[in-house]
């Protein structure tokens, strides 16, 4: 039986439109229902995570920032964190000035941007979240960020992956979540580490888990969990390390693994 589901937020459990389904929803509480602990594992903030989380009715801690922070709905209680290191959040503060980046903090929660653009726009609705407009990146960069997000074209973004691992890969951890989306946290910051974290928590072992996502943000939790699953929309390097490949987001692939491998067992 398994006693805890960890479920990816874009392009995983929301469809291409950002709805849930309403069967995804009954799947999600009969889960809960058999006393399965339900909770998100998303790239995006707190407060965007929440908003879904009590959209389809979740009252657990949920994992946000890629892993970086583990916090509970109902109180707010942090639960686990991970900051960026502060060496390294000025070493990455200083490469995007240099080559001219749009470079995205997060500080108490709060979405910050040097400049009003159409990057930071898209995302910002995207997240459902406001964001707060920086010009002075200097005082911010000396408080604790959990996340630090570059946007940019998919294949340049590539680029400077292998350059920034050169420069900070030894104390961050660093991923992308989109194609043009790359994320840098604390080293310990991935959907893996909370995972563990929050399945002795809650008292189950790792067997007794199961991890859903679509793309390589997710490949920790995946290749972490009793039972990894990539959905049918997943990048292929997803699916080729899970135990199990579902149905894509706009088919319900998580509602199919619930009904799957939880309510359809005796």
């Amino acid at each position: 039986m398994y006693k805890l589901i960890a479920i990816d937020v874009d392009d995983t459990l929301l469809r291409d439109d950002l709805s849930v389904s309403e069967q995804q929803k009954q799947a999600l509480a009969g889960a809960i229902q058999r006393g399965v602990t339900v909770t998100l594992a998303t790239g995006r903030m707190f407060a965007s995570a929440q908003k879904i989380a009590r959209q389809i009715e979740l009252n657990v801690p949920i994992i946000t920032y890629q892993g970086a922070l583990v916090k509970t709905l109902l109180d707010g209680k942090v639960l686990y964190e991970r900051y960026v290191p502060q060496d390294a959040a000025k070493e990455l503060f200083a490469f995007t000035e240099q080559r001219g980046l749009h470079l995205q903090l997060y500080t108490d929660d709060i979405l910050y941007a040097k400049e009003h653009n159409d990057k930071i726009k898209k995302y910002s609705t995207l997240t459902n979240i406001p964001y707060v407009v920086e010009p002075d990146y200097n005082k911010l960069i000396e408080l604790p960020t959990p996340k630090m997000l570059i946007i940019d074209e998919p294949s340049y973004l590539d680029e400077l992956a292998v350059e920034l691992k050169a420069l900070i890969g030894d104390r961050t951890h660093i991923t992308k979540s989109k194609p043009h989306y790359l994320e840098i946290m604390h080293k310990e910051g991935t959907k893996g580490h909370a995972l563990r974290f929050l399945a002795a928590h809650i008292g189950c072992t790792l067997e007794e888990t199961i991890a859903i996502g679509d793309a390589w943000n997710d490949h920790e939790m995946i290749e972490a969990a009793g039972l990894g699953v990539a959905m049918g929309n997943a990048i292929p390097a997803l699916k080729e390390i899970a135990d199990y490949v579902t149905l894509t987001n706009n088919e319900d692939g998580v509602r199919h693994v619930i009904e799957k491998f939880v309510l359809n067992q005796k």
